[in-house]
């Protein structure tokens, strides 16, 4: 495959060594699961928003607290419930007698780093509530616009769709996730660590801030000029033209979710001190950007068929 890019981007060693050691931090809080980190790290990188689905314990909400601490970001977590109402999420409007005026009271959302946490336990409207947030870094209250914080980064968890007492979210609010995934359960030996003083102890230690929001904006800014060759394109959109035509899958990839494809690969480049995509890069990301917006008639994600897709798509 050749390469016929115009470099404009060069990552210095300080810069790819700092990201890496971004990552490596987390994962002395979070054992055996550095591919959903970097994948974490290189969503935020993208500019992207991440939602978790995962069992209750399986380090969820350590891993949304280290990176914060690590980034140096503010930080907020929202424990969505059914009885939550929009205000306590974005802020509510309070009268004041004396002046007679209304002053808006910011909620939570107003932060660098926001976990909404178990967020299908929320009913659908308290849901939509993150929807202008995440898609535009605004929020509307009562006809004034109100700015986030150029750093604006949300991670939601989510309980099984079986469980008891959650509301399905739609696909217009799955799609404004940039990647989904799930942690898991950690292999035997992490998992006996964690059992072990030394890990008890490391977890009671202050997380060290390696890195700062400010030097996170200059990688995205770096990130969103690393470069894809022709080819590189051409295998990106095969692979998304396949979701749209797959016999199995109700609707295929929108061409939003192919920017956010393209996106999440060049973090993964940059990450790697490349600057340009490699198919690679496309394949680490297909799967947890197409996770949580590819569905079957039977109405069950597609985690198989996206693996069959990359597995029967040859790399040009």
């Amino acid at each position: 495959m050749t390469n016929n890019n115009v470099n404009t981007f060069s990552a210095t060693q300080n810069e790819t060594d700092t990201i890496n050691q971004v990552i490596d931090a987390v994962g002395q809080k979070i054992l055996d699961k550095h591919q959903a980190i970097k994948t974490v790290i290189a969503a935020i990188i993208a500019g992207g928003h991440v939602l978790l689905e995962d069992l209750p314990g399986l380090g969820k909400t350590t891993l949304a607290t280290t990176i914060a601490q690590v980034f140096g970001m503010d930080y907020k977590r929202i424990q969505l419930t059914s009885d939550m109402m929009p205000s306590d999420v974005l802020g509510v409007s309070i009268y004041d007698a004396p002046s007679q005026t209304f002053s808006y009271h910011k909620g939570p959302i107003f932060t660098q780093f926001l976990l909404a946490d178990e967020l299908n336990r929320a009913t659908p409207k308290t849901q939509s509530a993150l929807l202008e947030a995440m898609a535009e870094n605004q929020v509307s209250m009562d006809g004034q616009t109100y700015s986030l914080d150029d750093v604006f980064f949300v991670m939601a968890t989510q309980n099984p769709i079986d469980e008891a007492g959650t509301y399905a979210l739609p696909q217009s609010q799955l799609d404004r996730f940039l990647v989904s995934l799930s942690l898991g359960y950690p292999d035997q030996e992490s998992e006996r660590k964690l059992y072990g003083a030394t890990y008890i102890n490391q977890m009671k230690q202050p997380v060290t801030k390696i890195s700062s929001p400010e030097q996170l904006q200059v990688w995205q800014q770096q990130a969103s000029q690393i470069h894809a060759s022709d080819e590189v394109l051409d295998y990106l959109q095969i692979l998304i033209n396949k979701t749209r035509t797959h016999s199995d899958i109700q609707h295929g990839l929108s061409p939003r979710a192919g920017l956010s494809l393209f996106k999440l690969a060049q973090s993964y480049a940059l990450i790697a001190e490349r600057n340009f995509i490699t198919p690679a890069d496309i394949q680490s990301a297909f799967y947890p950007v197409s996770r949580h917006r590819l569905v079957t008639h039977e109405g069950q994600f597609a985690g198989d068929l996206i693996n069959h897709i990359l597995n029967d798509t040859p790399v040009i």
